[in-house]
């Protein structure tokens, strides 16, 4: 009699396919990080802002899958290192709130200075920039102790790696924001950067814009014609981080939902 193989097949199985959602924020977040490596303007970080609401409609769906709250509850650690990530990325929010309100605050009362007066703007453009100086300042600490709190990812599922991407993306842009914003440095190492802008180079900073323009002793129309482009990019940002920090709210929340599973 033939013998009969039982075993030609046993070691021979498929590899599993990641969930459909995995893949959709995989290419997103590729998608995102693609866009940060070509320009950093604002136009380009208002895009990436609202990318991210793609990325957590997708992490939203993930959270509601049997499979990634098992994750969750089969894996105490990687729980906690989401839940400290969704807290840095709502101090970043913040962050970038307070720096775009307290712009927007500079931005209003320079352009009150100048419709109330005539002549130089001396005063004016030291009171703005040591503004915004402060506003610098502020956010080079945020970004200094969000980088001292940075870790190294462990070996996780394939759905807890892609989560902790979607996390680490949202910091980038963040980050992103927050340096943009912070352009406006008043040092005299920033003379080549105001320059360039002043000169109307290919800088997209209008943040910087104004500041060169005030350093470069520009008249008063030419002052209010930049703090008019500044005002609707500052305007959209807000806009834009207002809508993510609702979302990363909305997460974390989920995130604390299936710890009482």
């Amino acid at each position: 009699m033939a013998a009969v193989s039982f075993h030609a097949r046993s070691n021979s199985f498929p590899a599993a396919r990641p969930h459909p959602l995995v893949s959709e924020i995989d290419e997103q977040v590729c998608r995102l990080r693609q866009s940060q490596a070509a320009s950093a303007s604002s136009s380009s970080i208002g895009r990436n802002l609202n990318g991210l609401q793609v990325v957590y409609d997708c992490v939203d769906q993930l959270f509601q899958l049997s499979t990634t709250q098992q994750a969750f509850i089969n894996d105490q650690k990687c729980f906690n290192e989401l839940l400290d990530g969704s807290l840095r990325l709502l101090d970043l929010c913040n962050a970038a709130k307070d720096g775009l309100s307290q712009m927007k605050e500079s931005v209003g009362e320079l352009q009150s200075a100048i419709r109330r007066r005539q002549g130089g703007l001396e005063g004016e453009t030291r009171r703005y920039l040591k503004s915004i100086n402060i506003v610098r300042k502020e956010i080079q600490k945020v970004l200094k102790g969000i980088n001292n709190k940075k870790s190294a990812s462990s070996d996780n599922s394939e759905t807890i790696s892609m989560l902790k991407e979607a996390q680490s993306v949202v910091a980038e842009v963040l980050e992103c924001l927050l340096s943009f914003i912070s352009q406006t440095s008043s040092k005299p190492g920033s003379w080549s950067l105001f320059k360039r802008a002043a000169a109307g180079s290919a800088s997209e900073n209008e943040f910087a814009e104004v500041a060169a323009a005030l350093k470069m002793n520009k008249s008063s129309e030419e002052v209010q014609v930049q703090l008019k482009n500044l005002q609707p990019c500052i305007q959209d940002l807000e806009e834009g981080v207002e809508c993510l920090f609702r979302r990363l709210i909305k997460t974390r929340a989920s995130i604390l939902n299936i710890h009482h599973l």
